[in-house]
Formats: C-alpha cells, structure tokens, sequence
C-alpha cells in the first residue's frame, strides 16, 4: 500500500471550520453551511450524503455556531452512527451525539425513569420470539418456526405504527398487509404478550420508544429539560422513519425548526417494518420554509453502473417514483454490467465463484467483492460453491466486529502487552508496531495461513487477520506509533463501532447491503418469483421490490454481475424467467415499458431562516412568486408540463431553425456516449426544440429555457452557445 492509501485511513483533522468546506462540491457546500431554519437533501446513491451532514455538524461546531453538546444526529443502524462518529471525530467535532432513534431514546428513558416514573426501569429483551411463543401457547395456538417469527413482526409493525391490539385486523387490511395467521388470532397473541411483559416486568425495543414518547408527552418539565440539551437535530435516512419514531422526533424538537432530514424515497426498502417516505417527501408542507438540496453527482458508481440503476427508476410508478432522482456519473467509463443465465442455482453459485476466483487471482482483493441476493436462504448454496472454490467470505449481519468474543479477548491481550511488555517474551524479537502485534495475537490464535474450511474457527480467525490488517495501516499512517497508541485507537474505534475490514468476499443479503458499497457486486437469483419475490402482490409491493434491486445496483463500483437460474436445482422443470425489472435493460430483451423523461435534476431551493426573528416571533416565508407561463406566440396560459418546456402552445406554429435543431440531436449523441447515458438525461426532445427556437445568445437567455437548470447550464451551456452561434463546440461534435 501507499502512504496516500493510508492517509485516507487516518486522515489530518481540518485546521479551521473554512478547512471543514475544502472538497465539498456546491450542493454538499450547501447543506454544510444551511445552519438554521428546516433543510431537507434528498441524496441519490453515492451522492456523499453522510460526507455532506458530518462535514455540515463539523463545520457548525468548528465555526462556534453549534455546540457539540446540544447537537443530536439519529439513524437507523449502530453501524451508521458508528461510522457518523467516526468521521466527526477526524473532523475535529468529538463530542457529538450520533445515535439510532432506539440507542437515543433508551438513553433518555434510564436517566429520566426515577423521576418520571420511580424505581427501577425494567429489563429490556433483547428478543422477544419467546414471549411471542409463550403468549402463543398461553392463547392455545400453535405456531410452527417460520409462523412464530412473522407473528413477531406483525407485533413489531403493529407497536411503530401505534396499532393497538385491539385495532390490529383493520390496521391490517388497511394497510395491505397479508397476515401469517388469522388476523384475530394475531391479535390475540398481541394482546396476551403484551400482558406477559407486564407480568414478567420487561420491555421490548419498540416499548423504549413508545416510553419515552409517554414521558415527553406527560411531562412537560422532563421535556424542556430534553431540549434545553438538544438545539440541533439531523436524521440520516429520513425515508426509512416510522409513525413512531416521528411521534418521537416531533417531541424533541417541541416548536423549534432546526431540523436536517437527509433521504432518498427510491432507497424506501422497509415498508414492511413501517417505514415510511410520506414524512420525507411531505417535508416541504409539513415546513414551507424548509432549504431542499438534492444531491445526485453519483461519486461511487460508473456510468454504466448509473445507466442501469437510472433505467431501473425509469420504469417505477407510484409516489416515490415521482421523486426519483436522476444520478449523474462523476467517475470515468467502466465495464458494462455482465448478464449470465444458468441451468440451475448450484450452477450459479459455481458460476460466482469461478468468476471470483478470476478476479482473485488478477488483484482484487476479497474485501471489495461481495454476492448480493435477495434472502437469506440463498446464503447456503453460495458458502458452499466459494468454501469449494477455497475462497474465504464473510457472511453480512453477523456480530459486530468489536463485540465478537475473539475479538474482545484480543484486546486484552494487547492492553496487557501495553503496559507489561518488556516482561513478555514473545515480543523479544518484535522490533516494531506490527511485529509486536502479530506475535501477541498468535498466542489468541491467529497464524499466517488461514485455516482450512469455514465455520467458527475460520470467523475467528479472520477477525484476527483484520487486527493484524489494522495494526501495518496504524503503523504505516503514524511512523513511530506504540502499542499503547494503537490500544487506544483500538478503544476509539470500539466506542464508534468503526470495525475495520474483514478480507473476504461478502455475502449478504439486498437489504443488509443497505448503505455499503464494493467494487465488484454479483447480484443473484434476479429471476422471477424471486425479484420480485413471490408474494409480493400489490403495485405497492412490487414497486419496493425494484426499488430493493436498484439498491442492489448501486452498491457496486464498477464491476457489476446479474445472473438467474432457469431452474432451482439440477434436473429441475427450466421454468424460470429473468425478472421483468430488466425487461428493456438487459441485451435482448426488447424496449423498455416504463415512461420517458429524466428524474429531478441536483439543485438548491433556499428556505427563509426562522432565526432572522428573534424578538418579534418567527419570521414569514419569502416566497418567489413566479408569473404565470405563457405561450410566447398567442400569450395562452400554459399548464401542460411540455407546452411550458416549448414556451408555446403545441398547436402554435414553430419558429425552430431546423439546422441547428440537427446539429444540437447530434451534439447530444455524442455527449450521452461519452457518459454512457441515455440521450434524455442530457436533454429532452422539447428542450432541444425550446433552445433551437429561441437560439439563445446568452447563459441568461439559455437559463430561461425550462429544462436546463444550473447543473446543466455549468455543464453543458458553454457547448449549446458555440452551436447556437454556428460555432463548434470546444469538444468538437464528433467526440475526437
């Protein structure tokens, strides 16, 4: 490795909040320095949307404008606000709360329990499938395995949605929900559970939040107490928050507005837990005033990479889709995605893994590989063909790093070599950092070589290899490190849940994929019945499903597999067809079906700051009143979106140089190959014949032109006026 491969590892914290700013492109600039008022970003994938709001809470701490105190940043997993912590820590803004809703809420409620409530808070269950089970058997109903853990889960839906039990078979079929047993019956066991854990004195995880949402609601002094210590909010994956756990957030920020919510409703792939986009794509009339910035500079995926995601979106119907946003490509050209089709899923696996092995062999490393599918059954077959192949993995959602016994006991082990090494023989010849840490850790177990096989000891001994791995970089990035310094970086990064990487190839399931990335991704079993899975019926349902695979798309970096099997096991009926998502994607498959037309374009809507009114109460918005549009010919009203986009009724007559209308189709070509897009996403068929029309002198007269916008006026305007002017474009039309 280079030292500049370490230093992004442990990088120098900025020297100034201005320092904070450095590399942020204009619209991460903007979130980072809308301090004030309500701002919503919508972040495509790979948009840097966890750079934008840490680099937004370091900026604020480091410029005196936030105290790291007062500030609270929710999300969704441990490993998110892990990685949030860390990345403030290197920013130079230790301090800052990063929490899940769960972690922050259970916080509140142990301190706040003596005075809200008195005595002891009571024990929380870690899993609550054998209360289920025990209220199961107390109603009289038996419940196989796979019966007990979706009864489960239609407890938990029904607690974030604050469904009583009571009320559980209408919220149901509401709601669309396809129940695993009687809906009286689940409501049964619902009611006997909840019975249960008052009788046995214990709480599940979603009783902490509806806890805590009872003694913010009840008592008034406790919740002016909450937020005199919490001015600052910011919520990471706003479109995955629940009914509760917006209940929760309204009661945080009582009438106050200083609010950052960051989301993307295309990435809406927890619906079925109660999550919901509605509070996400309803921010702006829930806070008129509110800043919006969308991201959608892709900075992780290729073009090809994008391409297909963006077709994938193309094709979506509902409400998000009407939000989606179109990504563009910051990355140079990579490799089109490859389309396998195979006999049966044992010969996909061994597919997988032959083409993995290939990649092996020529570089890659195992880390940046991983096998996507779409449920956790389909794990076994892939183990097996990579265990065969002799490649190491990893399988996704297991133990987190620093909690694994190993790796617990590793640390003391080292902690003890610390402080009384030069006692130990086994560091006599270790003569630097990483020797030092190589010799301790042999005597837990770890060798040079791996060894044979899978299983537990193999865990156990990657675990160790990415200690070791950790220890050559700590060393690498900070020549003359001790022990001790990397014992404490040890306990820094166990506080932030901030694991380093375990070597080997990923497996893992599309929705724990959520929020990771690779180089290379193999996405499996993208057939029918499987993506969509088959009991995903309604539109609503099959709707999450594509918006599952476009999840499944954008985790990779550059190098994307797709396969399917046409049977599930050898000798098996060859009956299964390529999911209808690729339809009009993938070679061969005909036209795409969906609709035409880009998705929302980056861009800044600045809000008003409710601070600008201190004294006088909150400041009014200032809206921007827009005239209404009207056809430059006749002086119509217009309302259709494309007569707007033309400036003139359809049935008004053109004035269009038809010359540089082809010239302008032409240019187009060329651009959408070089950033292997489609030709729409440059732009539309009406905004070329709006600029061919108006033949635009200026950049002024050129933004008028609806369809154009600031991204793309910075992007494409220099080359439309030189063509409008009868000019060649700087970089020609032809692409040489």
């Amino acid at each position: 490795m280079t030292a500049a491969t370490h230093s992004t590892l442990f990088p120098r914290v900025p020297d100034s909040a201005d320092a904070v700013l450095e590399g942020l492109d204009p619209e991460q600039r903007e979130v980072a320095t809308a301090l004030h008022g309500p701002v919503c970003v919508l972040a495509g994938a790979g948009t840097g949307k966890t750079r934008a709001i840490t680099h937004r809470i370091a900026y604020g701490v480091r410029a005196a404008i936030l105290h790291p105190s007062s500030v609270l940043a929710v999300t969704f997993t441990n490993r998110a606000a892990g990685e949030m912590r860390g990345r403030l820590r290197q920013l130079g803004a230790a301090g800052v709360q990063a929490r899940t809703f769960h972690s922050a809420a259970l916080r509140q409620l142990q301190y706040f329990w003596p005075k809200a409530v008195g005595g002891s808070m009571p024990r929380l269950v870690d899993r609550k499938v054998q209360l289920v089970a025990d209220a199961a058997a107390a109603c009289r109903i038996r419940l196989d395995r796979g019966e007990l853990r979706d009864v489960t889960g239609e407890i938990e839906w029904s607690k974030v949605t604050q469904t009583v039990p009571s009320d559980y078979a209408l919220a149901a079929a509401k709601a669309g929900r396809e129940a695993p047993r009687d809906p009286a019956e689940i409501a049964q066991v619902y009611a006997a559970y909840e019975d249960l854990k008052r009788d046995r004195a214990v709480i599940d995880f979603e009783d902490v939040l509806l806890l805590t949402v009872a003694v913010l609601q009840d008592r008034h002094d406790i919740a002016d107490q909450v937020r005199a210590q919490y001015q600052h909010f910011v919520v990471d994956e706003y479109q995955d928050v629940s009914p509760l756990q917006q209940r929760l957030l309204d009661l945080w920020l009582g009438d106050r507005d200083n609010l950052c919510v960051v989301g993307d409703a295309s990435q809406t792939i927890y619906s079925f837990t109660g999550a919901t986009p509605d509070y996400l794509l309803d921010f702006r009339t829930r806070h008129p005033g509110a800043t919006v910035v969308k991201l959608v500079r892709d900075y992780r995926s290729t073009p090809q990479v994008v391409h297909l995601a963006n077709g994938l979106l193309a094709q979506a119907r509902g409400r998000a889709a009407d939000h989606r946003l179109e990504l563009v490509s910051q990355r140079p050209a990579g490799p089109e995605p490859v389309y396998s089709e195979y006999t049966d899923e044992p010969d996909e696996a061994e597919g997988a893994a032959r083409r993995i092995r290939e990649l092996l062999d020529s570089g890659f490393p195992a880390g940046e590989i991983a096998i996507l599918f779409r449920t956790n059954a389909q794990s076994e077959t892939y183990e097996q063909a990579l265990a065969d192949a002799g490649i190491p993995y990893q399988l996704r959602g297991a133990e987190r790093f620093f909690d694994r016994p190993e790796v617990r006991k590793a640390g003391i082990a080292l902690r003890g070599a610390a402080r009384f090494g030069g006692n130990d023989s086994l560091l006599d010849e270790a003569v630097d950092l990483p020797s030092q840490v190589r010799a301790v850790l042999s005597g837990e177990g770890w060798t040079t070589t791996p060894p044979a096989g899978s299983g537990a000891v193999r865990e156990r001994w990657e675990s160790l290899a990415a200690l070791v791995g950790l220890a050559q970089d700590f060393a690498a990035a900070r020549p003359g490190a001790t022990l001790a310094d990397l014992v404490a970086e040890l306990d820094e990064r166990a506080n932030a849940q901030h694991a380093p990487t375990v070597q080997g190839v990923t497996l893992a399931s599309l929705h724990s994929a959520k929020g990771l990335e690779w180089d290379v991704v193999f996405l499996v079993g993208v057939a029918e019945g499987m993506m969509p899975i088959t009991y995903a019926k309604t539109d609503e349902q099959i709707e999450e499903e594509r918006r599952l695979l476009y999840v499944g798309v954008t985790r990779a970096r550059s190098h994307l597999h797709v396969s399917w099997a046409l049977a599930r096991s050898p000798g098996g009926r060859p009956s299964r067809r390529p999911s209808r998502f690729l339809d009009g994607l993938r070679p061969g498959s005909g036209a795409a079906s969906g609709r035409a037309g880009a998705g929302a374009a980056g861009g800044i809507e600045r809000g008003y700051s409710s601070g600008a009114n201190r004294t006088g109460g909150v400041a009014a918005p200032r809206r921007t009143q827009r005239a209404p549009a009207r056809c430059r010919v006749c002086g119509r009203t217009l309302t259709d979106a494309g007569e707007m986009k033309l400036m003139r009724c359809e049935d008004c007559p053109s004035d269009m140089d038809e010359g540089l209308y082809e010239r302008l189709r032409d240019w187009r070509a060329v651009q959408a190959r070089r950033s292997g897009q489609p030709a729409f996403c440059v732009f539309t068929d009406k905004t070329l014949v709006a600029i061919a029309e108006t033949a635009p002198d200026d950049e002024g007269e050129l933004a008028r032109i609806p369809g154009v916008g600031m991204r793309k006026l910075n992007r494409y305007g220099a080359d439309v006026l030189a063509i409008c002017a009868g000019q060649q474009p700087e970089g020609g039309e032809d692409g040489d």
